[in-house]
């Protein structure tokens, strides 16, 4: 183990940086996944919300159990980026021809959750995490990048 708190704590934000990235990529393609599995069985016009609203619920029940868990912070904060991406990913999605509102709700979200973290004073790694899927999505949105 590293001792030396800087290094740690270094080493810490660059893991929760490269695995958050890993397993965000991974999230989208569970998304595709589970878009063409209703796909088989849906008429075209209900795949893509069935799709979302599916997606979604899975990635908040196994959200709810990993942050209930017993895991390591550096875990927990790896997977934050998950559920964070898929709210700000949707806001977006559903506000897409509005690109100010979307920006605004989820500057709100984003905001609203980091206001979480200080108060109950959780690892700054949760924060880390946050800020790093918030801003992404910001610039992708602010490009003109689509998922």
């Amino acid at each position: 183990m590293i001792k030396n708190p800087i290094m740690r704590n270094i080493l810490s934000a660059v893991v929760v940086v490269a695995f958050g990235f890993i397993l965000l990529n991974l999230t989208f393609m569970f998304f595709a996944l589970v878009t063409k599995f209703f796909e088989l069985f849906l008429p075209f016009n209900l795949v893509p919300i069935s799709g979302l609203i599916a997606g979604s619920m899975i990635i908040t029940v196994l959200s709810w159990f990993i942050f209930r868990s017993k895991l390591g912070t550096i875990y927990k904060a790896i997977y934050m980026t998950v559920p964070v991406a898929v709210v700000l990913a949707l806001i977006g999605i559903l506000f897409y021809r509005w690109s100010w509102l979307s920006i605004t709700l989820g500057g709100l979200f984003s905001v609203s959750i980091l206001i979480y973290l200080i108060r109950a004073r959780k690892s700054w790694l949760y924060s880390l995490s946050l800020i790093l899927v918030s801003l992404v999505l910001l610039i992708m949105t602010l490009l003109g990048i689509d998922i």
